[in-house]
């Protein structure tokens, strides 16, 4: 939606026809929500710009038969590390040499993604924030065999899409989930201890130092079982951190498959 809402033709992809009627369906809701605050008093110039903005999308179910013509492919599919590495890995095969290909995911190695493709050169991460379409930040990932021609591209590219484009080398959970993921996992300790509610710690950290969710709301936001997932992905890679300890509760409600705000219950329940 954003690529496309700044002029970009862009092509989605996904396993199924009707995922994709599905997601079309949400980026022209999205885009009118977006026309009603931007267009306010203009009804018309908000109508042609949705126009305008869907005409630069299109959809399909083949990946390989669009990359052919693709100067940027960024994928979002499921956070497990092989099912990425074999889709970069066929992608690969059938791009144009200066595609450059990029990785949305938010926990793993990006030099490791780099790694099944012949084009770690032009390989990076673009850590996009959810939802996108109203968060700014973009996170730009420079492996060690990033090059620089690769990386500013990817820098102009969230520029050119309207985002504040943040660098970080790849180090587990780059700069906004390595300080926010063991924050929450901090919390959950903190609520098991019994040294306070879940409740009044999301308020105090409401009002204490401004964040728009508590710990606990965030947590259910995300969801459970990606929460869960992150840290013990982490927890493999440096063991003895303390940071990225496991926590028994979070495991339980993934396990009961309160999962969060998706489920209807995690921390909190929802109608």
């Amino acid at each position: 939606q954003v690529a496309a809402a700044s002029g970009h033709t862009v092509v989605l992809v996904d396993q199924s026809d009707e995922i994709l009627k599905k997601s079309t369906k949400g980026i022209e809701e999205s885009l009118k929500r977006v026309t009603k605050k931007k267009f306010a008093d203009k009804p018309e110039a908000g109508a042609e710009f949705i126009e305008k903005t869907l005409k630069n999308l299109t959809t399909s179910t083949d990946a390989v038969a669009v990359v052919h013509s693709t100067d940027l492919v960024i994928e979002a599919i499921v956070e497990n590390q092989e099912i990425k590495s074999e889709l970069f890995k066929r992608l690969d095969k059938f791009a144009p040499e200066h595609t450059i290909f990029a990785s949305n995911t938010s926990s793993l190695q990006i030099t490791q993604l780099a790694n099944s493709t012949t084009r770690q050169d032009r390989f990076g991460g673009l850590h996009f924030f959810n939802p996108v379409p109203m968060m700014k930040l973009v996170e730009v990932i420079k492996t060690p065999m990033t090059s620089q021609k690769t990386f500013e591209s990817l820098m102009d590219f969230s520029k050119a899409v309207g985002k504040s484009p943040v660098s970080c080398k790849d180090t587990p959970g780059f700069i906004v989930n390595r300080l926010l993921v063991p924050y929450m996992m901090e919390a959950v300790r903190l609520f098991e201890r019994g040294d306070a509610s879940k409740e009044d710690i999301d308020v105090a950290m409401k009002l204490g130092a401004g964040y728009p969710m508590g710990p606990f709301e965030l947590l259910d936001y995300v969801g459970l079982d990606t929460s869960k997932y992150i840290i013990d992905g982490w927890h493999s890679l440096e063991p003895n951190n303390p940071l990225f300890a496991p926590s028994p509760l979070l495991n339980k409600l993934v396990e009961e498959k309160k999962l969060g705000k998706k489920t209807g219950e995690g921390f909190y329940k929802y109608k």
